[in-house]
């Protein structure tokens, strides 16, 4: 559809919008989000809510409080600025080697993970990465890109103009609660929530040195499947872990400061 197609007063409304729309990730870099954190919020919740009822959710109390306490601590650091006040913790019974984090406060991780993640530190390292996807706000931004490319600009106009409540937007746009476990990150939101949540890990008194042979790890377990970097919205394995240890000499003093004040995370697998 051409823009001169559009009526006059809605593209003068989208283009508003889109100019208020405007925003930058924790590093600086820019974003466009069109979505309310209470939309998020809410797509995020329903979408947990979704999960517990299609996926088998761990009974395993040991598993469970080890899973827990990780998460815990590294919870334990998110600035209260972000807003979120508590966090909701569910293991999955799945071989999966997988875990998430949606907007409003939920983190999944499928137990499969934990044969991967090989100790607290290396369960720290996937935890936080999916923390700063969510305080990064990088489903919104991917949801809001999407709508633009590919549904198109009359019903981004219809969803950001819309005075009526999160869900009902939703609805409107066609995103099923699927939406906020599915969705891709691109590359370069991959690539930020690794340095966020590097940080974010040592500063709860993980080491983030434990990156590399986690990475390591998970690429042993894809078995060489993974497809090349070019044709993939994550990093390939190699560049990952060779930006992992660049960011070392950042990360690291975070870590020893976090030791020196007392953190020190004993959590049991």
């Amino acid at each position: 559809m051409r823009a001169s197609s559009l009526p006059k007063l809605g593209l003068v409304a989208l283009c508003s919008a889109l100019l208020a729309s405007c925003a930058q990730s924790p590093t600086g870099r820019s974003q466009m989000l069109l979505f309310s954190p209470q939309q998020m919020n809410q797509l995020g919740a329903d979408s947990f809510e979704e999960m517990k009822k299609q996926e088998k959710v761990s009974t395993d109390a040991k598993m469970n409080a080890y899973v827990s306490c990780v998460a815990k601590a590294v919870t334990a650091q998110v600035p209260a600025s972000y807003g979120i006040t508590s966090w909701e913790v569910v293991v999955f019974d799945s071989k999966e080697v997988n875990a998430f984090a949606l907007p409003g406060g939920k983190i999944g991780v499928y137990s499969g993970l934990l044969k991967v993640a090989k100790n607290q530190d290396q369960l720290a390292t996937v935890i936080g990465h999916e923390l700063t996807h969510v305080l990064a706000q990088h489903s919104n931004e991917r949801l809001s890109r999407d709508q633009l490319t590919g549904i198109g600009l009359a019903v981004a106009d219809a969803a950001i103009g819309s005075s009526q409540g999160g869900g009902a937007t939703m609805a409107a746009l066609g995103l099923g609660v699927q939406v906020g476990i599915t969705l891709p990150y691109g590359r370069e939101q991959e690539s930020e929530a690794d340095r966020l949540g590097l940080a974010l890990m040592a500063r709860a008194g993980f080491d983030p040195a434990q990156a590399i042979p986690l990475w390591q790890n998970m690429s042993a377990a894809a078995g060489g499947k993974a497809p090349p970097q070019l044709l993939s919205t994550h990093p390939s394995d190699a560049s990952r872990i060779a930006e992992l240890q660049a960011q070392q000499a950042e990360v690291q003093p975070l870590y020893q400061q976090a030791r020196a004040s007392g953190l020190a995370p004993q959590c049991k697998a």
